[in-house]
């Protein structure tokens, strides 16, 4: 029942952002893929450039003269190499892995090599240009940038949700505490109709309009307890005890004896009795009234009621079964609002609180339905360890 501001706008802040990443980042790789290439082609290009300055260097060479000075460059490194790529000639850096004719790549030092006529520049194969490049660093920087962006504006992202959900969460506040003060409102007249009831059925004895007196309370504090618990839901620790299960479920079956008799549905019990459970009192209530309840309201009139408890494979099951209008989709029922007859009444979110309380705690269920002829509710509640 709380609207959490804080929880909505984190939520649509990152699915905003994510939207805006997605959108922004597919066409930015693709163009830094595309620059990347570019810039890798240029870098190409300026080392073949080098290599026919350094060749024509060579080829100026006078084989009469004693010596010869090998061309420097502040921007490129050279070598010569052997046919067995021995090192002639180096002004290297690093190490090549590479020694096949063409462009390569090692860290950031790019290098091309290119093979030689035999037998001239000095008896060399190969020739060996290379420059430092650091045009990656600049492109990380860019992606450093684009995601420093992508946090900014989610920060702003969820700043503006935060501001926007405020009146909704003004007016989540105000309705729920509407609610609260509602519910604070019925309990009192209901318990005062329960106890009253009971006293004139003590002095004068009980009589039809009576029964239907207390049926009628009996259903609305089933349908205020779940009200309850859906207000308290997050804000309330269940405490967790040891349940004698059997003797809760034939208190239960005889609480609800009174709306069943008006029908002239006969409930039938079969508990195994001592069934000892490690749970929370007010979600077995929850599971146990509202499966209950709803068997007998969708019960044809006249009609049985099975309700069952028993041990198997270590297990806890618990079921109801009755022989009624029957479920025409069982995988709605346990959403909240969702009356598949909307003549029986009710809010539609017994069976979803019951759906999230199993969801919790682990237990399974297992609906059976067939239209017209019944529907069995059976929970199988996880194995304990032994105390």
């Amino acid at each position: 029942m709380t609207f959490d501001s804080t929880a909505f706008a984190r939520k649509y802040a990152i699915r905003y952002t994510l939207i805006l990443a997605v959108i922004l980042f597919v066409p930015l790789l693709f163009l830094l893929t595309v620059l990347l290439q570019i810039d890798k082609a240029k870098v190409e290009f300026s080392l073949e450039t080098q290599i026919h300055r350094v060749m024509v260097s060579m080829d100026k060479y006078n084989n009469e003269d004693k010596t010869y000075t090998f061309p420097r460059y502040q921007e490129f490194d050279t070598a010569l190499y052997s046919k067995n790529y021995k090192t002639i000639f180096s002004t290297l850096t690093f190490e090549p892995t590479i020694f096949s004719t063409g462009f390569h790549e090692k860290d950031k030092h790019y290098y091309i090599i290119y093979p030689l006529p035999e037998g001239y520049y000095f008896g060399a194969k190969y020739l060996l240009v290379s420059t430092f490049h650091r045009a990656n660093d600049i492109y990380a920087l860019a992606l450093v940038a684009m995601l420093s962006i992508l946090v900014i504006l989610f920060l702003l992202s969820l700043h503006l949700f935060k501001n926007f959900s405020r009146p909704f969460e003004e007016i989540n506040s105000k309705l729920d505490n509407f609610i609260k003060d509602s519910m604070h409102e019925i309990n009192t007249p209901l318990s005062i109709i329960n106890i009253n009831a009971d006293l004139f059925a003590n002095k004068y004895g009980d009589n039809k309009y009576l029964q239907r007196m207390k049926s009628a309370s009996r259903t609305l504090a089933t349908i205020y307890d779940d009200m309850d618990y859906l207000i308290k839901k997050g804000r309330v620790e269940h405490n967790i005890n040891s349940i004698d299960c059997s003797e809760f479920i034939n208190n239960r079956v005889d609480y609800f004896k009174g709306i069943s008799n008006l029908k002239g549905i006969v409930i039938e019990v079969e508990i195994e009795p001592n069934i000892y459970y490690e749970f929370s009192r007010t979600k077995l209530q929850r599971i146990v009234d509202n499966t209950i309840s709803n068997a007998i309201k969708y019960s044809h009139d006249e009609s049985v009621v099975k309700v069952k408890l028993y041990i198997e494979n270590a297990e806890m099951i618990f079921s109801v079964e009755d022989y009624g209008i029957g479920i025409d989709d069982v995988k709605k029922i346990f959403s909240r609002y969702y009356r598949e007859n909307q003549t029986k009444g009710g809010f539609g979110i017994g069976l979803n609180i019951v759906k999230d309380i199993i969801d919790e705690e682990g237990i399974e269920i297992k609906v059976h339905s067939v239209v017209n002829q019944g529907t069995t509710f059976t929970y199988i509640f996880p194995k304990q360890k032994e105390q």
